[in-house]
Parts: structure tokens; sequence; C-alpha cells
């Protein structure tokens, strides 16, 4: 069913005044590659990778690694650890815990210095690494000129997010706002009430109550309200991903959070926006909302737009 969106939820996409307002990093577009240079220095701090429960993480060696020699702390809590010659890939289970740091070390066939590498894999509950090239021989001109280019886009997209920050920042409140800044670009904002349809995932830090999705031209809002468990620890979202089922992540503008999910609090709403990345999002997203220290989440599957 469609109908007309509340005032409170057109003042909210704008104004965003609560107890808890945070804003999740902007996801970079197209593949980021990180790279690691090694050096044959035994004091060389391990490098640390961030891994998260079911999103790759693709490890590239410009020599060839033993798999025999590769070490991997707590690798009951991977799904996936596959080792080529020159290639690992890991993926993390639901198994580990946000937060935690399993050492992995890894060792190379030519007998050359440095004859391993080791790396701290820190968990997050949503966001991961994609792809890490490790070097252990100088690298060519050529990767520091595509390091120099990825650069140059990075700076631009951020460019262009501050000028979107300050183009929204000096619109006026309201409805003139909305229109001002084109997020309703003539159409107004559908709503959907997916509660029914929406599943959990299991130890959440918060139970959901109700579930409402939102969608206007250039902007998706979802709206959870989510009652106490009994968790001794008030609870409050930092951070939010939006993840369709095709690994498409939509980009989270931010996240607002009427106040702690605590003892007392009978419930409190979960106030997340996001850039749309069509005029309609198709299929179904997951939405994971996680706190300050990334240990407790919310995991909310078949999230629905109009």
């Amino acid at each position: 069913m469609h109908h007309s969106v509340p005032a409170v939820l057109l003042f909210l996409l704008l104004a965003g005044e609560g107890i808890a307002l945070a804003q999740s990093p902007p996801a970079t577009a197209g593949l980021s590659i990180r790279r690691i240079e090694l050096v044959s220095d035994d004091a060389q701090p391990a490098a640390e990778v961030a891994v998260s429960p079911g999103l790759s993480t693709v490890l590239i060696f410009d020599s060839e690694v033993s798999r025999e020699g590769l070490t991997l702390e707590g690798r009951e809590r991977f799904a996936v650890v596959d080792a080529g010659l020159t290639t690992l890939r890991l993926v993390p289970s639901e198994k580990i815990s946000a937060g935690e740091r399993l050492k992995l070390t890894v060792r190379f066939l030519d007998g050359s210095a440095p004859a391993s590498a080791t790396f701290v894999l820190v968990a997050h509950p949503a966001r991961s690494e994609a792809l890490i090239e490790v070097y252990r021989r100088k690298r060519s001109v050529e990767t520091y000129q595509e390091e120099v280019r990825q650069a140059r886009i990075e700076a631009m997209q951020c460019r262009e997010e501050n000028e979107r920050l300050r183009a929204e920042r000096g619109a006026p409140d309201g409805l003139t706002g909305l229109i001002s800044t084109e997020v309703l670009s003539g159409r107004g904002v559908d709503f959907r009430d997916v509660t029914k349809g929406v599943t959990q995932g299991p130890a959440g830090a918060a139970s959901k109550h109700n579930v409402y999705a939102y969608r206007a031209a250039r902007r998706v809002v979802v709206e959870v309200t989510l009652k106490y468990v009994g968790d001794a620890q008030p609870w409050t979202a930092v951070g939010a991903t939006l993840r369709s089922k095709t690994n498409e992540e939509l980009k989270v503008l931010q996240v607002w959070q009427s106040g702690p999910v605590a003892p007392g609090s009978d419930t409190q709403r979960v106030v997340v926006e996001a850039e749309a990345a069509s005029e309609s999002p198709l299929g179904s997203f997951t939405l994971k909302l996680w706190d300050a220290d990334g240990r407790r989440t919310v995991t909310l599957g078949n999230v629905t737009f109009p």
C-alpha cells in the first residue's frame, strides 16, 4: 500500500535533530585497491586488514606463497579460505565477532627476504577491504601511476561530496528545503509498511517493532522502531549499510536515532537515509546497524522500497 509520507518524516529528512546523529562513511565508487609494500625488516608492524562476515577479501602477492605455510588464527570463523599460488581469498562467517582481531601469516616459496608476511584481520560488522596487493619487490611505475589515478578519483569524489553537503546545509528547512535540493523533484515521497516481510538476524542488540520504507526521487529511507531486549548496556546506532542481494551497497548519508535503546525506554526510532542508486531500487536489501564499538549489531533482511 502506497500513500503520502507523514510530515514528521519530511522534517527528519532535512532537520535531522535528535539525541544521536551519525554519518556512515561514503562508499567509494568502483573497486578500491589497497597496496602494501613489505620490507626485509623483522620489526615491520603487521598491517591491519578489515574483514566482514559474508564479504570477500582478496590478497594478491607478487611472489608465490606456500599453501602449507599459511597460518590463520580462528580458521573455524571463516567460511572460505582459498589459497592459490599468488592469491588468498578470505570470507569470514557469521561466527566472527565484530572487533575481533585474528593473526594471518603467509610464507613465500622463493626463500628471499622477507620470508613471510603477517597481517591482523580486524572484523567489522559490515565493511571489508575487497582487494589488497602485497609487494615484496620494487613496484613498477605503472602501479604508482594507477595509485595516483585512484587518489585523484577519490579526491574528486570528496570535492563533489563537500559541494553537495554545502548546498544542503545552505538550503532552507522543511518542504522548501526538500524542493530546493531536488530531493522531491516533483514526485513527492512514497511510503510502504514493510514490517511483516522484514526478517531479523539472531542475537540482535534490539528487537524490531515496526519497519517503514520511503522513496523520493533521489533518496530512500528506512525507519525502524526498536524495542529493548534486556541488554544491560544502552545501545545507539552510529553506522549502517544497505546492501542488496547482488551485493550493491547504497550510499548511506546519515543515521538518526531518537534516543538510546535502554531499560526504561519503551521504543526508539532509527532513521537511515541513503542515496538511491536508481530511480527505483529493485529487490530486497539487508540493513545492518552497529554501535560505537561495532560489537553489538541489528540486522534486518528483506527490506524493500516502494
